[in-house]
């Protein structure tokens, strides 16, 4: 579709850090170490299961999606819209770029909901049905189930886009903001938002209601099981497959309520925006974290990596 010239701003100013201008530098620095960080353990993490052929399991064919996914999400926000404009003073981006930014965000956060449902459901299979988990969660079960949640997550925010560009902004062109997010971007339209209201609010309903509630269900059918294991070592093993994940999905959710579903007050705008930063920026570095540091299998992966590249670098040396 062509894009309609229907608002008077053709740039938005992202007022972001504005407040902190003693501090850029320093922000400049930490954000970067962050964005390498966050890139490195993601990337980390897909290359050891594509080469680990004992990370050949559903459960990490979905945790290298996932990782992929969060160093696309980061990349959204990260590179353009803090380091850049920390570093340069440039805070602004174009309508096209503003609107265009806003659903590839929207996309990725409705495509991480969906692939934690379907991680969550994986476990529920793994520990509620371990007899029937190989036929049930078989290699062409796991490819339709990431393909539904990549292609879903990217059509999904397409209406709210849609009406989006229907809006006539006009006067101030000050997002107060890190990016282009729906809330901040409805305050600076001229014409009337319920439709647009009323459609962000089912969608996201739809996209994040009931892949919690799957999670949710999933996780109470596990921990029932885990505790109805006699042996104390059989519960811990049992709880230490799926503890990684929960704690990704505690980390990922809280987050999004605290920052969607709080009411949206000038009161509360300050820690709605520190939030985003947690959610957009800090929750892509510690996924990878919590998987390494807390999963035997990707220890073991990794420290067979390392042997193999410090063998590699001694014998390319002779």
């Amino acid at each position: 579709m062509q894009w309609k010239n229907q608002t008077s701003i053709s740039k938005f100013l992202l007022l972001g850090f504005s407040n902190l201008s003693e501090v850029q530098i320093l922000l400049f620095v930490l954000f970067l170490v962050i964005y390498i960080m966050t890139i490195a353990g993601n990337l980390l993490i897909l290359v050891l299961v594509v080469v680990d052929h004992h990370l050949h399991t559903p459960m990490y064919f979905f945790l290298a999606n996932l990782s992929f996914l969060e160093i696309c999400y980061t990349t959204v926000i990260a590179p353009r819209l803090m380091l850049a404009s920390l570093l340069t003073g440039d805070r602004t981006i174009s309508f096209r770029g503003c609107i265009t930014q806003f659903y590839v965000f929207g996309s990725m956060i409705a495509t991480e909901c969906l692939l934690l449902s379907v991680m969550s459901y994986d476990r529920y299979l793994a520990i509620c049905k371990p007899l029937h988990y190989a036929v049930l969660m078989n290699g062409r079960f796991c490819i339709q189930l990431t393909v539904c949640s990549w292609v879903s997550g990217f059509l999904a925010p397409l209406t709210t886009m849609l009406l989006m560009l229907q809006l006539t902004f006009c006067g101030t062109n000050e997002l107060d903001h890190f990016f282009c997010d729906l809330n901040p971007m409805l305050k600076l339209a001229c014409t009337d938002t319920h439709s647009l209201d009323i459609a962000a609010l089912i969608l996201c309903s739809i996209l994040t209601l009931p892949p919690f509630l799957l999670t949710l269900t999933s996780y109470v059918c596990i921990i029932t099981s885990i505790l109805r294991i006699p042996s104390s070592t059989g519960r811990q093993k049992a709880f230490s497959t799926c503890s990684s994940h929960l704690i990704v999905v505690t980390i990922f959710y809280g987050t999004l309520v605290i920052v969607y579903l709080l009411p949206n007050s000038d009161a509360l705008r300050d820690l709605n925006k520190m939030f985003s930063i947690f959610y957009g920026v800090l929750t892509p570095l510690v996924n990878p974290l919590i998987y390494s540091l807390r999963n035997k299998e990707v220890k073991e992966a990794l420290r067979k990596a390392g042997i193999r590249l410090f063998v590699f670098l001694l014998l390319s040396r002779l």
